[in-house]
């Protein structure tokens, strides 16, 4: 016994540098597999909801009632039970994954053997068997995320989409890098674009050591998890605190805004932003939309602010509601700017019927610079 104790306790090559390296290589490969996860999970759900649609087209018993109104009717009932991304257009997007990626029924997935037989079957059905020398299911799902997949899917031909699927795991591409190279035209470009026969050098199999930099902080994986909006964006003590004095200073003012919520999460296209705090005015009958920018002014924050203001607009607002309109706040140290976000409102209007109604620039100025003045001298 004393041997060993004494054996255990001198280890020579264990130093404290050792120590502090192997707790960082441990922390960074659990985080790793833990994010993979979380990917493939997301990546796996979405492959399955395109599958079961796609099955309920061709064999529903009751499909014929549903016809061409299925999407609506689909994404209306799943509203109503909250879950996440499950929208006319991301219902046609799994469907189209589905179709695109038989690959995916080829990898193992023991948490669903129930559905696994009868998705690879119809996927099998759905499209040859790919080569072998093809990224395999397994791959894409461990290394890429749905987002990576989302953009693959719209290439075509097929040997163009594996082409970027090896360069993806090759370079461990961001998903946003994927969607630079697709733009500029990188295969198109490449020499090896039609010269590169189709079996050469298969991608990677090690996802270890090949795993694309997958980003937690995706809203689709965050609306996957049920995690807040708040949780899902980088905004600092300072910043929270002072959205919480410029909501109360909106309130009290008591122009007839109503709260409606905080950092609102919005998708436009493949974008997406988050807005600081939503308002309906309940004399204009319109929603007020309020963002906070701590940055140097730029054009790029009202064009963004508009955007938010036009999605509201075309998505939000119903037949007894006028159109919304936006504020823009910008804080610098000890100064502020307001602007104002119309999204094509006309300027007569909104100065007749919308300024009157609405806390004035000059005002919010003043309670902003006034709001700053505490963290400006700290």
């Amino acid at each position: 016994m004393s041997g060993n104790s004494s054996r255990a306790r001198r280890q020579p090559n264990l130093t404290f540098d050792r120590l502090l390296e192997a707790i960082q290589e441990t922390d960074r490969h659990w985080v790793t597999r833990a994010t993979q996860a979380i990917h493939a999970s997301l990546t796996l759900r979405n492959w399955l909801i395109g599958y079961q649609i796609e099955n309920y087209r061709r064999a529903g018993a009751d499909y014929a009632r549903y016809g061409d109104r299925l999407m609506d009717e689909l994404a209306a009932a799943l509203r109503k039970y909250g879950l996440a991304r499950c929208d006319r257009r991301e219902l046609y997007r799994y469907r189209q994954f589905y179709l695109a990626y038989p690959r995916i029924a080829e990898a193992p997935a023991p948490f669903w053997p129930s559905v696994q037989s009868a998705a690879k079957a119809t996927a099998t059905g759905a499209a040859p068997m790919p080569p072998a020398s093809w990224p395999t299911g397994k791959m894409l799902i461990e290394q890429l995320s749905f987002a990576h997949l989302a953009e693959l899917m719209e290439i075509d031909p097929p040997r163009k989409r594996v082409f970027y699927e090896r360069e993806c795991l090759r370079g461990r591409w961001s998903a946003r890098t994927l969607k630079r190279k697709i733009a500029s035209l990188y295969y198109e470009l490449s020499g090896l674009a039609e010269d590169r026969p189709q079996d050469a050098e298969p991608a990677p199999a090690d996802a270890d050591a090949a795993v694309s930099p997958l980003a937690v902080r995706d809203p689709g994986v965050f609306e996957f998890l049920g995690l807040k909006p708040r949780e899902m964006i980088d905004k600092t003590d300072r910043e929270e605190r002072l959205l919480d004095a410029l909501e109360a200073f909106l309130l009290d003012l008591d122009y007839g805004l109503c709260f409606e919520t905080r950092h609102k999460y919005i998708q436009i296209g493949d974008a997406h932003c988050f807005i600081d705090l939503v308002f309906y005015h309940r004399l204009l009958k319109c929603h007020v939309l309020a963002e906070f920018q701590p940055a140097e002014f730029g054009h790029e924050n009202i064009a963004q602010l508009d955007a938010c203001v036009a999605w509201y607009r075309d998505g939000v607002m119903t037949e007894d509601d006028n159109p919304p309109v936006g504020i823009l706040i910008h804080a610098r140290p000890h100064r502020a700017r307001v602007e104002y976000a119309l999204a094509g409102l006309d300027h007569r209007l909104f100065a007749s019927r919308y300024q009157p109604a609405l806390p004035g620039d000059r005002e919010l100025q003043r309670f902003v610079e006034q709001a700053l003045t505490p963290f400006d001298s700290t």
